[in-house]
């Protein structure tokens, strides 16, 4: 199983299949078993999970295959569950640094000095 960097607000199936390292059916299968289970959908009807879902899958992935619990067994362990707080989350996307602005200034002296590193290698070139 992959470590969850948390990069994003939504994954596709695809993105959380390979996540957890589980089929796309399985998913699916999963969503139709566990009432807990319910990703968003998009416009398009495309299933959209968030971290707190990909937390849930891992979680009876974990219940299921580790711990070796029946479909109903693993039922009645997340009726008791309860899911952390997104506020830690959250707090982990706003410390992400934020990107540096470019002035004007910057861009054309990086551009000048692009346009003399070529005019030199034309004139070594020839």
């Amino acid at each position: 199983m992959k470590h969850i960097g948390i990069k994003k607000l939504y994954y596709s199936i695809s993105e959380v299949s390979t996540i957890t390292g589980l089929e796309q059916y399985v998913l699916r299968y999963w969503e139709s078993e566990f009432p807990q289970l319910k990703p968003a959908k998009n416009r398009a009807g495309n299933r959209i999970y968030t971290n707190k879902d990909i937390k849930l899958i891992i979680y009876i992935k974990k219940l299921l295959r580790d711990e070796r619990y029946t479909i109903e067994g693993a039922k009645k362990v997340l009726e008791e569950y309860v899911p952390e707080s997104e506020a830690v989350e959250q707090l982990e996307l706003l410390s992400v640094p934020q990107k540096k602005k470019i002035s004007d200034e910057e861009i054309r002296a990086d551009l000048v000095e692009v346009k003399v590193f070529l005019e030199d290698l034309a004139v070594r070139l020839k």
